[in-house]
């Protein structure tokens, strides 16, 4: 919202056509006019749409140059009260650009508009439909979206490293909109446009029911569901978020992935660090995906080294008394099928987000294994460290930590020697752990972030022995808009993580140093994409190999988690050759039980992961 301005008082008075400038070029071939801070006269538009603070008008003297917008927002919260949508306009005013933050881009707009004259009423508003080819109205242009780069300051990789090593308000490049999505949203900045087969793309960003969508073009990592998947230097820069309707209305706050909404006209927009859709009038739900939840896992654990089930899950703040728990138990009992070993993260201590200085979390995973005993009859056991206190990240007072919990008739601790807070775990000759279980940490690596929990297993039928390492590393927190200023985006956190990847992958490396054929399963929130320079960072050093792409999943399904305009895969399984040679397509998948549902039946924000694992001695 822009800083108050002194109105003006129009005179709507019928006048001939005539134009001294127009709207091409003031947003010009750039991100940033070549107009900026100057002022103009007699420019002619038609009046496309209104809206709180201002309307938006159209060129009627389009080129055919697909670089520039044919249409351009007037700010001023009274030009609009007389005027409607049809009017051709001329108006004299000045060339600015506005941001709320220096993190997001410039928008172009008309400030201080006068001498507002009327020339005529009535005239067509059409607006131009997305995904298809256009002439006349804006001029001939194709309006299909870019399906894998964001911009070419990118160097051809969204996820680069290094990040924000250049801008877009200080480069100021020339706009390509048939190569980079970003260019070609803003090619159509102030346009007014037609969505149509809309298609949501998981439940509503925000309370005011903000909604990402696609439309009917050409799109990349479409998965099964309708959603569109993150792939390797592809984050879906064709997709836009429907912000809030200019009449008022609401957006439906009930969308879950795969939605089908009714069609959606609107204006083109950049606002709060993302290109949006401002919709006339709010989309309505015509249909949703069946089934409504996905079918359980056919993975099950037979209890015996050649056939352990184990599965990660992050229960997001899990605190005892939960809500959410008949939900957990139901996802782990039910679509997980009781598996042998459970890795969980975010688990909190015994009195939730209270700092009160508790860390101890028995009576948290108490109620989770008790819950489940109850329903399934297998009386899991669960094993944690507790960490110091608020130093590991998260609510303050949570004190979230990893934690297993497993089913002591088929498995077991291997020669226990539980490890605290503060000792730092080790690789012992055998091999075998310092402390089992313990953490690994190396500050200031894991400052303020959940050290990975390790152990050593047996199964109870003694023919096998297997190391766990549970991860939940360093969030994202901090990173910037896909489709802001710095390029490539800011990936906040991406330096700890490299780091607690080199450590992570060392301590792996060492076991399998020792002993080549080692059993070794590393799960969890990584908080990273699989082909981002931390997790080929941990592979590479580890060792170990990712268990989607040994299982040949396809890569539109590697999915755990809903953000932005996209599905994510933030939780990953890792295993060493040992156990990798025996795995099939069917031994491992992800389960979305939490990513297709509605709010009210979303247990936490990621989806649990589930294979079956030979860890038999050899």
């Amino acid at each position: 919202m822009k800083f108050s301005q002194s109105l003006v008082a129009f005179g709507l008075i019928l006048a001939p056509l005539a134009s001294a400038i127009t709207v091409a070029e003031i947003t010009g071939t750039k991100y940033l006019s070549p107009l900026s801070r100057s002022t103009f006269t007699n420019l002619t538009g038609l009046v496309t749409a209104k809206g709180p603070n201002g309307i938006w008008i159209r060129s009627t003297q389009p080129d055919d140059d697909e670089r520039t917008s044919e249409s351009v927002y007037v700010f001023n919260r009274t030009i609009g009260a007389n005027l409607v949508a049809g009017d051709i306009i001329t108006l004299d005013g000045s060339v600015t650009e506005f941001r709320s933050s220096n993190a997001f881009l410039f928008l172009t707009e008309v400030t201080n508009p006068s001498n507002v004259q009327v020339v005529s009423k009535g005239n067509p508003v059409e607006p131009v439909v997305l995904g298809a080819r256009t002439s006349g109205i804006i001029g001939a242009r194709d309006l299909t979206p870019p399906t894998e780069q964001y911009s070419g300051l990118d160097n051809g990789d969204v996820f680069g490293v290094p990040n924000n090593v250049s801008r877009v308000s200080e480069v100021n490049p020339q706009l390509e909109p048939r190569l980079y999505g970003m260019d070609f949203w803003e090619s159509l900045s102030g346009e007014l446009v037609a969505i149509q087969g809309v298609t949501a793309l998981g439940r509503p960003a925000n309370r005011f029911g903000d909604q990402w969508v696609y439309g009917n073009w050409t799109v990349t990592g479409l998965n099964s569901r309708g959603g569109l998947t993150v792939l390797d230097r592809d984050s879906n820069p064709e997709t836009i978020i429907v912000g809030s309707p200019l009449d008022g209305t609401r957006n439906p706050n009930t969308t879950k992935l795969g939605d089908s909404l009714t069609d959606i006209i609107g204006i083109v927009q950049y606002n709060f660090g993302f290109y949006s859709i401002l919709p006339l009038t709010a989309p309505t739900i015509k249909s949703s995906r069946s089934p409504a939840l996905p079918p359980p896992s056919q993975i099950k654990s037979k209890g015996r080294c050649n056939n352990l089930s184990m599965a990660s899950y992050n229960i997001e703040n899990f605190t005892p008394n939960n809500p959410r728990i008949p939900l957990v138990v139901d996802h782990i009992a039910t679509y997980l099928n009781s598996p042998s070993v459970v890795f969980l993260q975010e688990i909190q201590d015994n009195s939730g987000a209270t700092n009160n200085g508790i860390v101890d979390a028995n009576l948290t995973l108490s109620s989770l294994t008790q819950a489940l005993e109850s329903r399934t009859g297998i009386p899991y056991a669960f094993v944690d460290v507790d960490p110091v206190n608020n130093a590991d990240g998260g609510e303050p007072g949570g004190n979230i930590r990893n934690a297993y919990i497993y089913n002591p008739t088929q498995v077991r601790l291997y020669k226990p020697n539980p490890g605290s807070s503060t000792d730092l775990n080790a690789v012992l000759p055998g091999p075998s752990l310092l402390f089992n279980p313990g953490r690994i940490d190396s500050s200031p690596v894991f400052a303020s972030s959940r050290k990975p929990l390790v152990a050593q297993w047996e199964t109870v039928d003694g023919k096998g022995i297997f190391f766990t390492i549970n991860v939940h590393w360093t969030s994202k927190g901090g990173s910037s808009s896909l489709q802001g200023d710095p390029r490539p985006p800011v990936n906040g956190g991406i330096e700890k993580r490299n780091a607690q990847a080199n450590v992570t992958g060392s301590f792996i490396a060492q076991i399998l140093s020792q002993n080549p054929n080692a059993a070794i399963i590393a799960a969890g929130d990584f908080n990273e994409f699989a082909s981002v320079e931390p997790l080929e960072l941990f592979e590479r050093i580890s060792g170990l190999r990712d268990l989607d792409v040994v299982s040949g999943l396809p890569e539109a399904e590697r999915y755990t988690y809903t953000f932005g305009s996209s599905q994510q895969q933030l939780d990953h399984m890792y295993v060493s050759d040992a156990v990798a040679k025996f795995v099939g397509r069917k031994d491992f998948e992800h389960v979305h039980v939490n990513t297709w549902v509605a709010n009210e039946n979303v247990a936490s924000d990621h989806d649990p992961t589930v294979a079956s694992l030979n860890v038999c001695t050899r």
